[in-house]
């Protein structure tokens, strides 16, 4: 069974910083040869990109990420890891992890999700 946890959510005040962890199990493919990545639903809108990273270690950042946030990855570990700088209200969501197979697209695994509530 292929499950993707997320780790490390929770409430921080606006200026702050959280580090959220996701770790894979079950994936029937070498997590090796994953590409990675962070998303976001904030609240009453659609689910949106964060950052990404391909198996060859390769980021990519949304506009409002650059900067503030990094992404990471364990292979050792199977783990997928997104530090968050500097956190504002508008990133508050509930932050998801996948995982999908590199150069194929597909298939692709979700988390559950982990809130992130910042406050002012």
């Amino acid at each position: 069974q292929v499950q993707l946890v997320e780790s490390g959510g929770g409430l921080v005040q606006a200026g702050g910083s959280l580090t959220l962890s996701c770790a894979a199990s079950g994936i029937p493919f070498s997590f090796y040869n994953m590409d990675l990545g962070w998303h976001r639903q904030p609240p009453g809108k659609q689910r949106e990109l964060v950052a990404t990273i391909t198996s060859r270690g390769s980021t990519n950042y949304a506009d409002y990420a650059k900067g503030r946030f990094t992404i990471s990855r364990d292979n050792a570990k199977s783990t997928v890891t997104l530090q968050m700088n500097n956190l504002k209200l508008e990133d508050t969501a509930v932050y998801y992890c996948n995982a999908i197979r590199s150069s194929y697209g597909y298939p692709a695994y979700w988390g559950q999700g982990t809130q992130v509530t910042v406050s002012s």
